[in-house]
């Protein structure tokens, strides 16, 4: 007879233990692969905005959509009655990172709300039936007011970029990866303490985030679309008197040290 002999407790040991350190070396760049991915999807969705940006803008004297400072949101119902599409129904309004809205912007919910969830706001007026929500913000800065004279604030409406092809539009960011539907960051805006606090903070807080490992899309004022890094957020030309060499800046003096702790492994600029 033939005797058959199988595999030991010892050998089955070895083996699960060979995948098990192959697993954990895998993992990691499979997870980077993952995350890549969806950073090129958000990436093409920028690209999609920049589209229709540039299309209303041919069609404006050059200028992107109109908001009164003092009615949140109020670009968003204007530029969906001009396409009659619902947030619900187009997937370009998310990253990819960051696709689950919460429920309420100004409610409860917002103490679960951090940098992978998208913001979302569902009661007021001129916000449609279903509200609207996403996870990208535009350039406060780049509105062009039905009336006041200051942006949200403080910033005179004079400071704004009205006009799409000006001079440094590659470095004027007007749509971005962001906790809110606009922002108007101020040179002198510190960064969040805490990687998933940012909601909380100011407008630069809340468009320096770590969606995708250190870095975020943005599309800019001469159609380009590029990735920067967090700490780049700070030297972006955001409005025509912003510092782009404040003191949250290499050429600012800024040290490693005066960055919160879950920053500090990210490139300075």
């Amino acid at each position: 007879m033939v005797k058959r002999r199988g595999f030991t407790l010892i050998e089955l040991l070895v083996v699960i233990a060979i995948i098990a350190i192959l697993m954990a070396i895998l993992m990691p760049a499979l997870r980077r692969v993952k995350e890549q991915a969806r950073m090129l999807g958000c990436m093409a969705n920028v690209r999609s905005w920049n589209l229709i940006a540039s299309m209303h803008a041919e069609s404006n004297d050059g200028r992107l959509w109109k908001s009164d400072p003092g009615t949140p949101g109020y670009w968003f119902p204007r530029y969906m009655d001009e396409k009659h599409k619902d947030w619900k129904e187009n997937e370009i309004w998310f990253c990819p990172s960051a696709t689950k809205p919460i429920q309420d912007e100004y409610g409860n919910a917002a103490a679960t709300f951090n940098i992978f969830n998208a913001w979302g706001i569902f009661t007021g007026d001129r916000l449609g039936p279903n509200g609207i929500a996403g996870s990208f913000g535009i350039n406060g800065y780049c509105l062009l007011p039905d009336s006041a004279t200051t942006y949200e604030g403080g910033q005179p409406v004079s400071n704004g970029f009205h006009q799409i092809g000006t001079k440094g539009s590659s470095n004027t960011p007007w749509w971005i990866e962001g906790l809110r539907f606009d922002l108007w960051p101020l040179d002198s805006d510190a960064p969040a303490q805490s990687e998933f606090a940012a909601w909380s903070g100011n407008s630069t807080a809340r468009c320096a985030i770590n969606r995708h490992q250190g870095f975020l899309n943005a599309g800019f004022l001469d159609w380009s679309v590029r990735k920067i890094g967090l700490k780049e957020v700070w030297t972006l030309k955001w409005h025509k008197k912003y510092n782009i060499s404040g003191q949250w800046t290499k050429a600012g003096g800024v040290t490693a040290t005066d960055w919160p702790e879950w920053m500090r492994r990210f490139k300075d600029y």
